[in-house]
């Protein structure tokens, strides 16, 4: 299924996207799509059935905002430099384990919303990734079958990044990740039964049309089963959680000087096969 969320900003329904490309309303089923929805089995399987028997009332998506697609998320549990590629473009070895860094929930924005490059920013940076939604609590898993039931689906993540913050101004790099609308998600929550291999898919992204990442999951150097697995001896996983899992090459830090960071006014588009597509338009926040 591919669930997402719909409405203004704090007041988004809960909506299913059919086979054809019709928007269904599932309000009258549940009252969102949050770690609640996802860890219920029946409470899906009721979407299904409701799907299936056709009585799921179409909804006109004109003029219709597209939320983030999970609500009431708990963290954002982020990887860096999880791309073979990405780490050689910016200098980096490739790490011997992953290397793990949060997000708050309140970054997270729907995928056409506008994202604010931050005052006194320099180095505004793009990153799409593919995001896993946690559907069980996840807690010591030690094989990656354990890790793979525990995923609720996936879903595209923008995790843009102020270089500058996070690279030149000390301590950690969450400086440089939580700034205001820094983590457009979705369009959709496509359940992980549609998603037979997260290690076969292409993720591509554009600033102002031109094609600035294009790269694949097989590319990953932590696969995704491994990084769930590994992420749940750290810290406890609850059903809702997101977990980005890395960008491939092709980020403005990889690219030679000039760096061809982003400003207000650029406009980025990012794709994940089956997953979707985003644009936003940035402003100065």
């Amino acid at each position: 299924m591919k669930l997402l969320r719909v409405g203004p900003a704090g007041a988004e329904r809960p909506a299913l996207l059919d086979q054809d490309g019709t928007l269904r309303d599932l309000s009258a089923l549940v009252d969102d799509i949050d770690g609640r929805l996802l860890s219920d089995g029946s409470a899906l399987e009721r979407i299904r059935a409701a799907l299936g028997a056709g009585v799921l009332p179409a909804l006109d998506p004109a003029g219709l905002r597209t939320g983030p697609p999970v609500g009431r998320i708990g963290k954002v549990v982020c990887v860096g430099l999880n791309y073979h590629a990405h780490a050689a473009e910016t200098g980096a070895a490739s790490p011997a384990e992953p290397v793990l860094f949060l997000k708050a929930a309140d970054t997270v924005v729907g995928p056409e919303d506008t994202v604010l490059v931050p005052r006194g920013a320099e180095k505004t940076d793009w990153e799409v990734e593919l995001a896993v939604v946690i559907g069980r609590t996840a807690r010591y898993l030690e094989t990656d079958e354990e890790a793979r039931a525990h995923i609720a689906g996936y879903t595209i993540a923008h995790d843009v990044s102020e270089r500058a913050f996070q690279i030149e101004h000390g301590g950690t790099w969450d400086k440089g990740k939580n700034c205001e609308t820094f983590n457009p998600l979705g369009p959709w929550l496509v359940t992980a039964d549609e998603v037979p291999d997260p290690q076969d898919l292409s993720l591509r992204l554009w600033v102002n049309g031109e094609l600035r990442q294009d790269g694949h999951t097989a590319d990953q150097i932590f696969p995704v089963a491994q990084v769930i697995r590994y992420v749940s001896h750290f810290m406890t996983l609850h059903p809702g959680d997101i977990v980005n899992t890395g960008t491939p090459a092709g980020v403005a830090l990889g690219q030679p000087e000039p760096k061809p960071y982003l400003r207000p006014g650029d406009v980025v588009e990012l794709e994940i096969e089956g997953l979707g597509r985003q644009r936003q338009e940035l402003k100065s926040a």
